[in-house]
Order: structure tokens, then sequence, then C-alpha cells
């Protein structure tokens, strides 16, 4: 059995904090925006000037932050990190495009909630390095230039079609992150398991790259909370059952399915006989807000097959019924 050895001196924290590849060649899968990317900063560098815009899609957790961290680290310029949230006005974004410096990368995370004046601000920045400020109220009201260092704008976003035409125009390469194979995340874990100084074996890594809903972030985490069980009541090994009695411990199945997951199933199957059933009802039956069971669950149990959006609501599939154990109804639509 072919052990991952411990062999990093830095500590705990400091090898967590290194999990995040930082070149593209260290970035696993998502080949084609990998190799997008790279010819667009290697033009780039080669041309001497800033590359286009650059507008990362996918569902959270799939690398989109670990990738702007690495056009940067690509570019060889500084990196500023804010949040669409964050900038309430306009006022908040010129302060943070006049403080760049040449060749620096603005990333700027769930771009669509930007506030509309500071987008509309943004248009002038990213097309022609200026931004207008306002200065006074009323007809006494001035608008001042001011220069904007050339820079490279990294936006993420999880909700692509919420993004205004006119921004996402002003993009000039967009990326969409796609979920992860079992495969994919299993050299992920491998990579992971060193620099955290976790004995894995490969059998191990593929039970955990399993049941991570595709998902990087989510391996990562439950790479961690097998270690911590492997080392409290196990050898500090581990292994297939290892992992998969630690996973049992943490409520995720076989599917990578967790208890919040198994509720929206379980509701829609129970109480509302496969559904279909509304967004609003369902959240309530499962005590969370309708975003959280929008953005937090259904993207995995529809590409899962467990769950379908209609015209009339959501709708267990016969996946889904067969997944708790319950005989599906002769017709579910």
């Amino acid at each position: 059995m072919a052990l991952v050895s411990p062999h990093a001196e830095a500590g705990e924290q400091d090898a967590e904090a290194s999990v995040r590849p930082r070149r593209l060649a260290e970035f696993v899968a998502q080949h084609r925006v990998r190799e997008q990317l790279q010819l667009l900063l290697t033009s780039a560098l080669r041309r001497g000037a800033p590359p286009d815009h650059i507008l990362l899609c996918g569902s959270p957790g799939l690398g989109k932050t670990t990738l702007s961290m690495i056009v940067a680290a690509e570019l060889g310029g500084g990196l500023r990190v804010t949040s669409g949230p964050a900038i309430e006005r306009s006022g908040d974004l010129a302060a943070v495009l006049t403080s760049l410096t040449a060749g620096d990368v603005l990333f700027i995370d769930e771009i669509h909630r930007i506030a509309r004046p500071a987008e509309e601000l943004l248009y002038s920045a990213m097309e022609d390095f200026r931004v207008d400020v306002v200065v006074g109220k009323g007809p006494g009201a001035t608008a001042v230039p001011l220069e904007v260092e050339p820079f490279t704008l990294v936006g993420a976003t999880t909700r692509a079609g919420l993004l205004t035409g006119p921004m996402r125009d002003r993009f000039g390469f967009v990326g969409q992150l796609d979920f992860y194979h079992p495969a994919e995340l299993r050299e992920l874990l491998l990579r992971s398991a060193k620099i955290l100084q976790i004995s894995a074996d490969q059998e191990g890594l593929e039970e955990i790259a399993g049941r991570s809903r595709g998902t990087p972030r989510v391996a990562n985490r439950l790479l961690r909370r097998v270690r911590d069980y492997a080392e409290v009541r196990a050898d500090g090994v581990v292994t297939r059952e290892v992992a998969r009695a630690a996973l049992d411990v943490y409520d995720v199945d076989e599917r990578g399915l967790d208890r919040l997951d198994r509720a929206v199933l379980t509701a829609l199957v129970v109480s509302f006989g496969g559904g279909p059933v509304g967004l609003s009802t369902l959240a309530v039956a499962v005590g969370e807000q309708p975003d959280t069971v929008e953005e937090v669950c259904e993207p995995y149990l529809l590409r899962a097959g467990l769950l379908a959006r209609t015209a009339r609501g959501r709708v267990a599939t016969e996946a889904a019924w067969q997944h708790l154990g319950r005989t599906p109804p002769s017709a579910i639509f």
C-alpha cells in the first residue's frame, strides 16, 4: 500500500494556507480554461501590456478566487481583493481603483452584486483607465476625471445570468468553470495531503473524492475532517475504511449529500409526494432561506440527477426516491 508520507516542515496553519496552487501549471483540472488563460497571459506578457479583463463563472468552491491569485502571480503584479456587496457607492470603487499601481490585478468576487452607480463607474475604468468623480451636488456639481493605472479586472460570479449586458461585454475573456471529476479530485487531494502532512493511501483519497460533490473546496475540507478522525480513532493513516467511517460521522453519504441535501430530498419525497413544489415552500419545510436551497443545494442535486426543475416547481426524480430507499410512483412527472 503506497502512502503519502509527511515531509513538509511548516506548521499546520502555514500548510493549509499553501494548499491553493500558485501557478497555472499546479492548477488541477479545468483544462480548457487553464489553456485559454495561459495563452491570454503569455501573450500579454510578451506585449508588455495588461491582458483583457477576465470574468470567471461557476459554482462556489471551483477555484475562481484561486485563479485570480494565479493571474496576479503569472503577471507579476499585485492583487487587490474586494467583493460586489462591499462596493455600495461609486466612491468606494473610485478609492480602490485610484490606489492601484500599474500591472495590478483587481479581483471582485460576486461581481453581479455590485451597486449600479459603482458598476457604471467601472465601465470607463475598464475601457479607458479613467474614472469621473462627481464633486458637489445639484447644478454646481462637477465631474473630476481621474486617471487610473493600467490594471486587469478579474470578476467572479456564481450567477452569470444576473450580470448586465454592458458589464459582461466589457470582459475580453469569459471562463466557465465546471465541476471536477472524481479522478481530478483525487489528484488534487494527493497534492493537498502532501502539503498538509497527511498519510493517506490511494483508496482513501478516492473515497473522499467520490463524496466531494465535484468541488475542490469540499474535497479539501473533507480531507481535513477525515484526517482528524484518523488521528483520534485510527492509526493516523487515511484508508478507505477510515474515510468511510469518518464521513459517516460527518453525515456525508456515498453520493456526497449532507444533512441539508437529504432534508431537501426527504421533504420533496415524504412531505410533498415528490413534488412539484415551489422553492419558497420547500425552503420553509427544511428551515432554510430560499437562496440557500437554490444556491447551495440545488446545483449539485440537479447535476446528480436527484432533483428537477419544472414550470410548476421542484420535483424529486426517480433516482432521488431510490437514494432515500423508497419506491417511486409510477409516474413522477
